[in-house]
């Protein structure tokens, strides 16, 4: 079973309207985030044809709850520089989408964070990075703060209920989230991941509590 992601963007808006229109960039191709994460263009091509075939576009959600729609995407899709959306708040029917337009004029949301489940990707070692190839889109959420460091603990101790050791690069990548310099998880990953057990790591999000106070 494939496990739904999030992936966080800074809000990059070019225009909000008085009414409640907005357009800008849900994601931007080719630049490394804070997570090693690139989006690669061509990523949301498959999924935005699928959505197109629906005669439908992705969710326009607040803080990806699915049952508090704030609005409709009225135009997605890829250009030169990353995935481009127009949407609409419902800001005349809805008191929700009210204050979150208030919040966009005044600046105080930092972000877009889109749902998704990653199809293909690999990892580039010259550039140190995720390369995100293609991305099935679900939603693209106004947030108020990002929500990455949640969801990829989650992830990892979504895998140990289900009796199964996470993939190494997810575990450094947590470690990332968590507050470990990259030197610091890639140490602890070369000592430690190797001892891990399920046993060991009933409670992965009080081991990692743990962890930012480990000096490497």
């Amino acid at each position: 079973m494939q496990t739904k992601q999030r992936l966080d963007v800074p809000l990059s808006l070019k225009s909000v309207s008085d009414s409640g229109e907005f357009e800008g960039y849900g994601s931007v191709f080719g630049v490394k985030d804070s997570h090693d994460d690139v989006v690669m263009s061509g990523a949301f091509a498959a999924s935005l044809r699928e959505w197109s075939d629906r005669k439908a576009l992705p969710a326009l959600l607040w803080q990806h709850r699915m049952d508090e729609p704030i609005g409709v995407y009225t135009e997605m899709k890829e250009d030169d520089v990353g995935l481009y959306v127009k949407g609409r708040l419902l800001i005349d029917d809805d008191p929700l989408a009210k204050r979150a337009h208030a919040h966009m004029k005044a600046g105080s949301l930092t972000g877009l964070s889109i749902g998704y489940v990653l199809k293909d990707w690999e990892y580039d070692r010259s550039k140190e990075a995720f390369l995100l190839k293609e991305i099935d889109l679900w939603e693209v959420s106004l947030v108020t703060f990002p929500s990455n460091d949640e969801a990829r603990i989650s992830d990892v101790k979504n895998a140990l209920a289900r009796g199964e050791i996470p993939e190494q690069k997810k575990i450094e990548r947590v470690l990332r989230d968590v507050g470990l310099s990259r030197t610091q998880s890639k140490a602890f990953m070369a000592g430690g991941y190797g001892a891990l057990s399920l046993r060991d790591a009933e409670d992965v999000g009080s081991a990692l509590n743990v962890l930012k106070n480990l000096n490497f």
